[in-house]
């Protein structure tokens, strides 16, 4: 299947990456959009506009969820949904997340143009928020869709600076019955196009690949709770140290992960010490700790031990532990039998691809449990994401829409 339409495809992408980085650019030419900020807000509205651009009907769901609508011929009342989220992490990269929204919005309009409207409906997402990088808690794009959380879980949530997720909502004019609800009832599928944010698909040579399973983690929050003291004058028998204590349970967690050679994963990449002076004993240290597995037994009874050996360390330093875990999810498979399809499209078009597992958390995985679900990665170079070098070649994301816009042109046309 060919498609003809008057701008050249590689160049529309590179356009479209390059105008939504600007929203949000950081001093080292990263992004940062965290949920309901201000640029998450310029960024959101700058889709729904320009998808309205495109031929897209647009709008607003009532937690900022961005919709554009192509009215199916035949089918017009269940929705293929397709997209990706706008949120990012802090000082992170232009395409996690972003370019599955503009593949989608690509992909449709340039299907629009060449067949005009499908038989079936189909729609493109701009997700409110995926990462977690603001609030405690991740997919509530996703998650308010399928009915994971409900409006009033808002207002349990807070960010670094104790705004509720539900202040944060209110003040951009979204969570008040504005907009239509976020719940659905209506999407027959899910299709996400995404980096791959790993080596895989570069190191082997591959251009794109159908995901199977996207792992389960647990994301905890680790609270150390000793006393602060003069650091000349206290013996080192008698201190309450937190950080000290922290330390041992980061190094105990890190190091039982690398014994693994599971693919079991283990990060702690946030650290906070109060009350953080040169000569003052650390009387409170509060840690993240992320854990990953495909398999939800081997997370589950790696962090089981873990969090033990957390109750005898701080024990043993004489310091309250205390321990929140705000995300516990499953593994997920996508759905095989869309997989499948995506797979025999690959192999006619002649595409050198392989099946993966995603590492990383997304969207997917929330819709997954929800509808049928299939998503697809693209090359990253170096593996690198969550950063400012994050980069995908021109030629792999351009590979990534064609096959969506197979896809979506088996589906729905």
């Amino acid at each position: 299947m060919a498609f003809r339409t008057s701008a050249p495809l590689k160049e529309e992408i590179a356009e479209r990456i390059n105008w939504l980085g600007l929203i949000g650019r950081t001093e080292n030419d990263g992004v940062t959009r965290l949920l309901y900020s201000e640029s998450w807000m310029e960024a959101q509205s700058a889709i729904k506009k320009k998808m309205e651009e495109m031929g897209l009907s647009a709008r607003f769901d009532d937690v900022g969820n961005v919709f554009g609508r192509v009215e199916g011929t035949e089918e017009r009342d269940r929705v293929i949904l397709t997209g990706s989220h706008i949120d990012t992490v802090v000082d992170g990269g232009k395409y996690d997340g972003a370019f599955g929204v503009l593949a989608a919005m690509i992909a449709v309009s340039r299907l629009q143009q060449e067949y005009g409207a499908p038989k079936k409906t189909i729609e493109t997402v701009a997700l409110c928020e995926e990462e977690g990088s603001r609030f405690h808690l991740a997919f509530w794009g996703s998650g308010s869709i399928t009915g994971r959380y409900q409006l009033s879980d808002a207002s349990k949530v807070t960010d670094g600076q104790d705004v509720t997720l539900e202040d944060a909502m209110h003040q951009l004019g979204f969570g008040q019955g504005a907009y239509p609800l976020a719940r659905r009832e209506d999407i027959a599928c899910f299709l996400e196009t995404h980096i791959e944010q790993g080596q895989i698909l570069e190191h082997e040579h591959l251009a794109w690949a159908p995901v199977s399973h996207i792992v389960g983690m647990k994301r905890m929050i680790i609270r150390l709770s000793g006393e602060s003291n003069h650091a000349g004058t206290t013996p080192m028998a008698g201190r309450r140290d937190a950080l000290y204590a922290a330390s041992q349970m980061i190094s105990d967690v890190v190091g039982h992960a690398k014994m693994q050679n599971n693919g079991l994963v283990a990060t702690v990449g946030q650290i906070s010490i109060q009350p953080n002076v040169g000569n003052v004993i650390p009387g409170a240290c509060t840690f993240a700790l992320d854990v990953r597995h495909h398999e939800y037994d081997v997370l589950h009874d790696f962090c089981t031990k873990e969090l033990e050996n957390f109750r005898l360390i701080a024990e043993k330093e004489a310091v309250a532990l205390d321990i929140k875990t705000w995300l516990d999810d499953a593994p997920v498979k996508m759905d095989p039998v869309m997989t499948q399809r995506h797979v025999d499209l690959a192999r006619k078009a002649g595409i050198p691809f392989k099946k993966m597992v995603s590492g990383a958390g997304h969207d997917s995985q929330i819709f997954g449990v929800y509808c049928p679900t299939a998503m697809m990665f693209v090359p990253s170079h170096d593996g690198i994401s969550h950063s400012p070098k994050e980069f995908t070649k021109i030629e792999d994301l351009a590979t990534g829409v064609r096959m969506l816009m197979k896809i979506l042109h088996e589906m729905a046309y």
